[in-house]
C-alpha cells in the first residue's frame, strides 16, 4: 500500500546499548498486529535482530528497518546500534530519518549513549522525543531518570506520559496527561481506567507544566494561558506540535517493552506530534555546476531518492532508499549523482528485519530498498536525468583504531582482501590499506568490537579465519655524520672474473628525503658507463639501515675514485662493490632511528582534562593548546609519536567513559629517544627472527 507523505513518519531509535531500543520496536511492532508473538533478544528471535552476529552477542550491530501501519500512518522505525563502535550505522539512520526517539532506562539515568544521541540530534536541528524504558523492572526510579533529564536539559523536558505506582513502588498502569486519563495493561493490550485519587493533584501538576511548555510557543497561547482561559484539545495538540518542530519541546514517554505499557500511547504521540518528510530535516544539494542548494521535498518533483544505506547478503545487494521527491517504480532510469552514470532500477521492496515485500512503487517520503544496484553505493544520490542534484555525504567518524589483518592460512590475503571491500559496501565508517613498506594490511575502524564483528564475519560469510597483529610503525633511518669508505669486489673464477672498485663518501642530506647520487671522479679512474651501477646499487642498499633495516632517508653518496679492470669489470660487480662501501660506512656514521609523529587533537569534556593530559606525558606527547569546543568541552591539541599511539582509541575510551574523541594525523619525523629506539631496534630484530 502507498502512502501520502503526509501520512509518512521516519523515526530512529538512538540511545545507550542495553536501554532496550530493539524490546521497543518490537513491541511496537507487536501491538499493531505487524507481528503475533513478541520476541526477545535473548532468544535471537526479534525482528531488528536477525544478523546471525546479532544473534549470538544479543546486541544490535546494525541499522535495521521495521515499518508499522498505525492510525492510517506508515511509520518507519529505524532501530540503530547502541555500541559506540557501530555509530557509522546510527549516521546512516540519522539521514533517513526525520525525527528521533531517544530511548534511555529508568534504571541508568542520563547515560553516555543519551547524551550523544541528544548531541547528534542538536547538530542536526532534529525533533526528539525521551523515552523511558523499562520503568516496571526492578531497581527502575522514573522519577529519579525524569528529574535528571530535566537538570540536563532544562523545561523543555515536557512529560506527556506518567507511570502509576501500587504501594510497593511497582508500576502498573500510566496516565496520559494531556487528556487526564489513565490505563493498565491487561494481557498486552490496554485497557482505561479511573484516574487513581492520590495521582490527580500529580496529573493536574503535570498538565499545568505542559500548557506552560505549549503557551510558549505562540504569543496567542500566552495570552491566553495568562488571562486564565483553558486551551481546547486541538490547541494543545496544535502547540505540541509546534513546540516539537521548533526544537522548544522535548515530550518525554515512558513504558516497558515487555508488557507493551505505554507501547499504543507512543504510537499516538508519533503519530500527531512528530513531522512527516515534507517537515522534517532541511537537505541541502550541489548541483551539476558546483552550486549549492535548498532541496525541497515534494510529491510534485522529478524523481529523486539517497541511498542511506547498502546491504550485501548472500541473497543479493540491496541499496536501501529514502524518496526524498516524485516517487520511484521499477524499471525507471535515474542519474547516480556521484557517477553521472544512468543506472535503472532494479525491483523495489519495502524491508521489515530480514522480510523483503516486493512493491510496485516508493513514494515520496517512503523507505525501501532497491535490488541488484552494483554500482551504487552508500551515500549515492539518484536523480531524474533533467535534475540531477547530490545529497550532502553521511559524515562517517574518521577510523581511529588500526591493527594489521592477515590469513591464518597462507595463500589467503586475496580472499581476505575480498571479502573486506564486500564487507565495506555494507559499512563504509572502517578503511582497508595495504602499507607497502611494513607489508601490512592494515584495517582501521571504531574500535575492538567493530573489528572484532568483520573477523567474525569473515569466518562465516566468507570462510577465511583471520589474525589480527599491531601495526609496524613505518620507523626511518639516518646518519649524521660524513663518512668516506671503499667497496671492493673482485672474483676470480674458471671464466672471466669479476672487478669493482669505489670509494664513497656518505654524508647527512637533511633537505632531500630520497637518496641523493652525486661523482667526483677525476681521470676516469671509473667509467662513467658503470655510474648508473652504482647509483642502482646505493638506492637498493638504502632500503635497508643499519639499525633495525629501515629506509635510510637524509643521505647523499657521493663515488669520488675507485678502479676498473678492462675485462673483468661489470655493471654487476661495481653495484656489488657500492653496496660493500655501504655497508662498511653506515655503522660508523653515527645512525639514529627516526620515528613518525602525529598531530592528536582529542576532544573531551572539561572534567576529563588532568586525567587525559596526564596520560599523554607517558606518551611522550607534547602538549601544544587548549581550546573551548563549547557545551563543556575542550580539544587538546597535541603532537605524540605514532607509536605510542596503538591503543589509544581504547584507552580514551575507558579514561572518559567513552565521553572522549580525537583524530590523529601523521606531520613528521623526528628523532627517537634513545630509550624508544632501543625497544624499536629490539622489536624489528625479534620479527626478523619470525620470519
Amino acid at each position: 500500500m502507498s502512502y501520502s507523505v503526509q501520512n509518512i513518519r521516519n523515526v530512529c531509535l538512538l540511545g545507550h546499548s542495553g536501554s532496550g531500543k530493539t524490546a521497543l520496536a518490537e513491541s511496537l511492532l507487536y501491538i499493531t498486529g505487524a507481528i503475533d508473538r513478541l520476541g526477545r533478544a535473548a532468544d535471537g528471535n526479534t525482528v531488528c535482530d536477525f544478523d546471525p552476529e546479532e544473534i549470538k552477542r544479543q546486541i544490535s550491530l546494525s541499522t535495521a528497518v521495521a515499518p508499522i501501519e498505525c492510525k492510517g500512518c506508515r511509520i518507519n522505525v529505524l532501530d540503530t546500534p547502541g555500541a559506540f563502535d557501530f555509530s557509522g550505522e546510527v549516521m546512516e539512520a540519522l539521514r533517513a530519518a526525520d525525527a528521533a526517539i531517544i530511548v534511555c532506562s529508568a534504571k541508568d539515568g542520563v547515560s553516555v549513549g543519551l547524551e550523544k544521541a541528544w548531541k547528534y540530534c542538536e547538530e542536526r536541528n532534529m525533533p526528539r522525543f525521551v523515552y523511558i524504558s523499562k520503568t516496571d523492572e526492578d531497581n527502575s526510579d522514573y522519577n529519579a531518570t525524569f528529574d535528571a533529564l530535566r537538570e540536563r536539559f532544562g523545561k523543555k523536558i515536557a512529560p506527556v506520559v506518567v507511570p502509576i505506582w501500587d504501594e510497593n513502588k511497582k508500576v502498573t498502569g500510566f496516565i496520559d496527561v494531556l487528556n487526564k486519563r489513565a490505563y493498565e495493561m491487561h494481557d498486552l493490550s490496554r485497557v482505561e481506567i479511573e484516574v487513581p485519587a492520590d495521582k490527580e493533584s500529580v496529573v493536574t501538576e503535570f498538565n499545568d507544566a505542559l500548557k506552560e511548555s505549549v503557551a510558549e510557543t505562540s504569543e496567542e497561547l500566552m495570552d491566553k494561558f495568562f488571562s486564565g482561559e483553558d486551551f481546547t484539545y486541538a490547541e494543545m495538540i496544535q502547540g505540541l506540535r509546534q513546540g516539537v518542530r521548533e526544537l522548544s519541546l522535548f515530550p518525554v514517554l515512558c513504558g516497558s517493552a515487555i508488557t507493551c505499557l505505554g507501547s499504543m500511547m507512543l504510537l499516538d504521540q508519533i503519530v500527531d506530534l512528530l513531522p512527516n518528510p515534507m517537515e522534517g530535516n532541511y537537505h541541502k544539494a550541489t548541483r551539476s555546476d558546483g552550486e549549492t542548494e535548498e532541496f525541497v521535498v515534494s510529491t510534485g518533483g522529478v524523481p529523486t531518492a539517497f541511498v542511506f544505506k547498502t546491504v550485501s547478503d548472500q541473497y543479493g545487494k540491496y541499496s536501501f532508499v529514502k524518496v526524498l521527491s516524485g516517487s520511484i517504480t521499477p524499471d525507471m532510469t535515474m542519474v547516480n549523482a556521484r557517477t553521472g552514470a544512468s543506472e535503472k532500477l532494479g525491483r523495489l521492496y519495502t524491508v521489515r528485519g530480514k522480510r523483503y515485500t516486493e512493491v510496485k512503487e516508493l513514494s515520496c517520503g517512503d523507505i525501501g530498498a532497491i535490488a541488484k544496484m552494483d554500482k551504487v553505493k552508500t551515500g549515492d544520490t539518484l536523480c531524474d536525468a533533467r535534475k540531477v542534484v547530490a545529497l550532502k555525504q553521511i559524515p562517517f567518524a574518521e577510523p581511529c583504531y588500526s591493527v594489521a589483518i592477515s590469513p591464518k592460512t597462507r595463500g589467503q590475503d586475496d580472499k581476505i582482501a575480498q571479502g573486506l571491500v564486500r564487507l565495506n559496501e555494507e559499512d563504509p565508517s572502517f578503511s582497508v590499506v595495504n602499507n607497502g613498506e611494513t607489508h601490512q594490511m592494515v584495517l582501521s575502524g571504531a574500535g575492538d568490537m567493530q573489528i572484532d564483528v568483520l573477523v567474525s564475519k569473515l569466518k562465516s560469510r566468507f570462510n577465511v579465519e583471520a589474525e589480527l597483529k599491531p601495526v609496524r610503525v613505518p620507523y626511518r633511518e639516518k646518519i649524521r655524520k660524513t663518512v668516506s669508505k671503499q667497496g671492493r669486489h673482485k672474483k676470480q673464477t674458471g671464466g672471466s672474473g669479476q672487478f669493482g672498485d669505489v670509494w664513497i663518501r656518505f654524508e647527512p642530506n637533511p633537505e632531500e628525503e630520497n637518496m641523493v647520487f652525486a661523482e667526483e671522479v677525476f681521470g676516469g679512474s671509473v667509467p662513467k658507463n658503470f655510474f648508473p651501477a652504482v647509483e642502482k646499487g646505493l638506492r637498493e642498499a638504502c632500503v635497508h639501515g643499519p639499525l633495525a633495516g629501515y629506509p635510510v632517508v637524509n643521505l647523499k653518496a657521493v663515488l669520488y675514485d675507485g678502479s676498473y679492470h678492462p675485462v673483468d669489470s661489470s655493471e654487476i660487480a661495481f653495484k656489488t662493490a657500492a653496496q660493500l662501501a655501504y655497508k662498511a660506512a653506515m655503522p660508523e656514521a653515527s645512525p639514529v632511528l627516526l620515528e613518525p609523529v602525529g598531530e592528536l587533537k582529542v576532544t573531551v569534556p572539561d572534567s576529563y582534562m588532568g586525567d587525559v593530559i596526564g596520560d599523554l606525558n607517558k606518551r611522550r606527547g607534547r602538549v601544544m593548546g587548549m581550546d573551548p569546543a563549547g557545551s563543556g568541552e575542550q580539544v587538546i591539541t597535541a603532537e605524540v609519536a605514532m607509536a605510542e599511539m596503538g591503543t589509544y582509541a581504547i584507552d580514551l575510551r575507558s579514561m572518559t567513559q567513552s565521553r572522549g574523541s580525537f583524530t590523529f594525523h601523521f606531520v613528521r619525523y623526528e628523532d627517537c629517544p634513545p630509550a624508544a629506539q632501543e625497544k624499536a631496534i629490539a622489536e624489528a630484530k625479534a620479527l626478523a627472527e619470525e620470519q
